[in-house]
């Protein structure tokens, strides 16, 4: 067939897809109903357009005639979209955990009972070829099928146990009124600092994943006891610096991989994804403020820069990622030979970059070199005989004139998509980055996005969560509410703007309507009136992206002491009682809900400026001079007279107004104990 059902989606996974001689079809009644009536499993396919393996999959077997047919014969097919439809991902990975004991990935392979949609046999990759212990997928595909033909009891038996597995996994930890402690904050950096490599920076072994929501909790954990907590900013400004100098992040043109495939950051798997970097930004940017180590500002401004030049769209919304291949191979638009450089560069230039990043040592990847810092600008300047700043102009030089002959190559895949939680993430980034780097096109650019976001992917009620070329679909998912809530509150504190502010409380009244468990508290993963599925995801435990509950509870408590609405509040502290029991056993796998927890034993300190908008603007450059994630600080121009002053409130409990920054400064030492 020259194509299939794939051919008018959205989704550019999908359409990579669309001239397989698979009859794959997306998922939707119609396949769901054809299962149903033909008695197939169903093959579902999970994946992202992005994903290396998955295609190395798809050009083993998906693409070959005699697999496609052994599948159409075989099964009802559907490719998933995992970025699109991350409701139906998190069902079928814990699924494939529960089936295998193993953790899942992409490709994601799982089979399917065409009646109830629950799986019987999962797996991730699989070759054409059997190797590597791994069944042909022919030899699979042919086995399953009479799976299912001769042992269709326990296949119902099995079925039954993962039901029940799902209902004890997605109910909830307590009932929302549980006491509640600083004991899992104090766990948790305990358990950091024994995962922590203290050579490399990170937690555990390779592969290494960024994992900014640890790096968050250590950040905060120095930032409310300085003086006793050093090891917890040791452990987090070395983990950055390592990244910052590794191969992760493009030495060239900024950004960051996914994640390093070796213990030293060297090596990355080459895809880039908005999410990772939105994150990474923000982080970085805290980093700068809390240490003023001018490293992590710069590479808190290369990021932002690599997003605004290479994922913005002319719309004002953010893609979604860079592939990791081009021309047919993993990594080669990003990789160097000594040869290649050399014809671009000067001596000098040549000489400063081959010591710095490595091209005088052996290559270190299949034949050729990715860049990674592996001499300081200090050791450069005292081996090459030349003043530091001489030999950072150089280096400077030289990764312009590389950048502008990488443009010239044929690029990765771009996936053009636009998320709104994937946005709603580098939003809050560039608005922090912004503010405290005073760069002002990030906050634009973080406006833009916004806007995008309220016109194309807000009906007035309603928030949508993916968009493409003029098409928005999807009801959004509880990721997209509370990041997009967390992404305002940090724009508001760019400048207040009473629409913005608005649509902020739009949003939390949707993440109470929409998907709050009222009787036990916390949040479902889909709104209560989506899809069914065989589940209903809670998710509190991070990932590779903050856990919806966590950002959500901490989001409506910050909202609703602003506003001063009980309902946020109480809602976002029912979420963390709700979560104690799951927080208590394994805090450091819910960050996120322990930096909920920490606002509500310690309620945020709103910090609302008024007056003047030149002196209004100094005043809030003083106080965020600092390090202190639970101060937020609004500047309210609105009703501007000609004196400034300010109000420092926490909790409800607000100080007596003060009109000098003097009187500011010395509220706040007293309010935190001398921060």
């Amino acid at each position: 067939m020259s194509s299939n059902r794939l051919a008018e989606a959205t989704s550019p996974y999908l359409q990579q897809h669309a001239a397989n001689p698979v009859d794959w079809h997306p998922w939707g009644e119609e396949a769901l109903q054809l299962a149903r009536d033909s008695d197939r499993p169903i093959l579902l396919s999970v994946g992202y357009a992005a994903c290396h393996w998955c295609h190395v999959m798809a050009h083993e077997s998906f693409e070959d005639p005699e697999v496609a047919a052994a599948m159409n014969r075989l099964f009802v097919n559907i490719k998933v979209d995992r970025e699109q439809r991350p409701d139906l991902d998190r069902i079928y990975q814990i699924a494939h955990q529960l089936l295998t004991g193993r953790g899942g990935g992409w490709p994601l392979t799982v089979f399917l009972t065409p009646d109830d949609r629950v799986p019987f046999f999962a797996g991730t990759y699989f070759p054409r070829q059997a190797r590597h212990g791994m069944p042909a997928f022919p030899d699979l595909l042919e086995r399953i099928a009479g799976l299912y033909r001769e042992r269709s009891e326990d296949i119902r038996a099995q079925n039954g146990e993962v039901l029940s597995a799902f209902q004890r996994l997605n109910a909830a930890p307590g009932d929302g009124t549980e006491a509640i402690d600083a004991t899992p904050l104090k766990q948790a950096r305990e358990t950091l600092a024994e995962q922590f490599d203290s050579r490399h920076g990170g937690f555990g072994g390779a592969p290494k994943f960024p994992q900014p929501t640890l790096i968050e909790r250590l950040l905060r954990d120095y930032a409310h006891a300085p003086g006793q907590r050093r090891d917890s900013l040791h452990m987090a400004c070395t983990t950055l610096r390592r990244m910052a100098l590794g191969g992760i992040n493009d030495q060239v043109g900024g950004g960051f991989a996914r994640y390093s495939v070796d213990e030293h950051w060297m090596i990355p798997h080459f895809e880039k994804m908005l999410s990772d970097n939105g994150l990474l930004l923000a982080l970085y940017t805290d980093a700068w403020q809390a240490t003023g180590d001018h490293l992590f500002r710069r590479i808190a401004r290369e990021t932002a820069e690599w997003a605004l030049t290479e994922m913005r769209s002319a719309e004002g919304g953010f893609y979604s990622a860079l592939d990791a291949d081009s021309e047919g191979s993993e990594g080669t638009f990003y990789l160097w030979t000594p040869e290649q450089a050399r014809a671009l560069l000067t001596d000098n230039e040549y000489a400063v970059t081959a010591a710095r990043f490595g091209l005088d040592n052996p290559a270190n990847f299949e034949g050729r070199w990715h860049l990674h810092v592996q001499a300081s600008l200090s050791e450069l300047a005292k081996e090459l005989h030349a003043p530091a700043d001489t030999i950072a102009e150089r280096l400077e030089d030289a990764r312009r004139k590389l950048y502008q002959a990488r443009w010239q190559r044929q690029w990765p895949l771009r996936d053009e998509k636009i998320l709104t939680s994937w946005n709603a993430l580098m939003i809050r980034g560039l608005a922090r980055a912004g503010r405290l780097l005073e760069r002002q096109d990030f906050v634009q650019a973080a406006r833009d996005a916004l806007a995008f976001i309220r016109r194309e992917l807000w009906t007035g009620r309603r928030l949508l969560a993916s968009w493409r070329g003029g098409k928005a679909e999807l009801p959004a998912y509880l990721d997209d509410h509370a990041f997009l809530l967390d992404a305002c509150l940090e724009l508001l504190q760019c400048r207040w703007d009473d629409d913005t502010a608005a649509f902020a409380g739009h949003l939390a009244d949707r993440l109470l309507d929409g998907f709050e468990d009222r009787k036990h508290g916390g949040f479902f993963f889909t709104a209560s009136d989506h899809e069914a599925l065989v589940t209903r995801s809670r998710p509190l435990t991070d990932d590779a992206l903050p856990a919806g509950n966590g950002v959500a509870a901490r989001a409506l408590l910050q909202l609703g002491h602003l506003k001063g609405e009980p309902r946020y509040l109480q809602s976002g502290e029912r979420a963390v009682r709700s979560a104690w029991p799951a927080m208590a056993r394994l805090p450091h796998a819910h960050a996120s809900l322990l930096t909920a927890l920490e606002t509500v034993l310690t309620p945020p300190r709103l910090v609302t400026i008024r007056g003047n908008p030149d002196s209004s603007h100094e005043w809030q450059q003083d106080l965020e001079r600092y390090y202190a994630p639970d101060r937020l600080v609004f500047v309210r121009d609105d009703d501007a007279g000609p004196d400034t002053g300010a109000r420092v409130c926490t909790g409800s409990t607000c100080l007596a107004p003060v009109t000098t920054l003097q009187a500011l400064r010395e509220q706040l030492q007293r309010d935190n104990g001398g921060d």
